[in-house]
């Protein structure tokens, strides 16, 4: 198996976890506040990630050669989940999904535009088209006839904030091991999220102590095969693998809150997704450099 293919291995297992943690945060948002769930979720994932390093290497690898990016990186994906995790307070797991699919599209761009990296035509013309699927998956007034929920632009916040986070991954590739950047992947975040928890903390029961832990381990799993992922192959390749979560968001969705996507929320989903293969699709000419 060739280093690409098992990035797109790790890509494709990292975005099937991180429904399963979506879920989970969706569940708790109906007993704690945004902030509590941001605490569990990077407090015990950077727990057991330290746990698992310091048993396989018999330390811990904090040192970086890039300290200030990795601590930006961490801070970006705290932004970036607590923007979600606001949306999926109010808007269905499969629409805000959706939206946030937004997310590849700007990755592709900034790996073009940040890391250099060569991106065809063909995939610039499957952007386009997945950005015209994100737009429909935002519900706007001419198509629905009411006005436009707040909340679904918070998924176009975790967008941009995840898309940097993406490139930030795919740059610290080339800087530090990746079992560095994966110990400090929650580090930062760990730091900003515990800062609050004087004003939001509420007692959990040992059940939902349960899902809060639960969000951080699926999360610490995702994002180390991310981080994997990331040093096997190039962003504007695997950043669209990301549309098969809508595939996992939407069995999510009815299996766990019956919610049924409608018309509208299927089209945007099928016009991204075809933005998506498009990108996706190995270039064929002679230019084998090209992606």
């Amino acid at each position: 198996m060739t280093a690409t293919l098992k990035g797109v291995v790790l890509q494709l297992s990292a975005l099937m976890i991180f429904v399963m943690m979506d879920t989970t945060v969706k569940l708790m948002t109906a007993y704690f506040s945004v902030m509590q769930i941001i605490w569990a979720r990077f407090i015990f994932s950077l727990l057991a990630v330290s746990l698992v390093l310091r048993i396989s290497m018999g330390r811990l690898p904090w040192r970086s050669r890039a300290p200030g990016l990795q601590a930006l990186r961490s801070l970006l994906l705290c932004g970036s989940s607590v923007l979600f995790t606001s949306a999926l307070a109010h808007i269905p797991l499969v629409d805000a999904t959706a939206v946030g699919f937004a997310s590849p599209l700007i990755t592709v761009a900034l790996a073009a535009l940040i890391l250099g990296e060569h991106v065809t035509p063909r995939r610039w013309c499957g952007v386009g088209i997945g950005f015209l699927g994100v737009m429909v998956a935002l519900r706007p007034p001419f198509l629905t006839g009411a006005p436009l929920h707040w909340a679904y632009l918070l998924p176009l916040g975790t967008a941009t904030t995840f898309a940097f986070y993406q490139i930030l991954t795919r740059r610290l590739a080339a800087i530090d091991d990746s079992r560095v950047t994966i110990l400090h992947t929650g580090f930062a975040a760990s730091i900003a999220a515990s800062l609050a928890q004087p004003f939001v903390f509420i007692a959990p029961n040992p059940e939902q102590w349960v899902f809060l832990v639960s969000v951080g381990l699926l999360g610490g799993v995702s994002h180390g095969l991310l981080v994997l992922a990331y040093a096997r192959a190039p962003a504007s390749l695997l950043a669209p693998l990301s549309y098969t979560q809508l595939i996992w968001a939407s069995v999510a969705g009815v299996l766990v809150f019956s919610d049924w996507p409608d018309t509208i929320t299927l089209l945007g989903a099928a016009i991204i997704a075809a933005g998506g293969v498009l990108t996706a699709l190995p270039q064929r000419n002679r230019n084998r450099t090209a992606i």
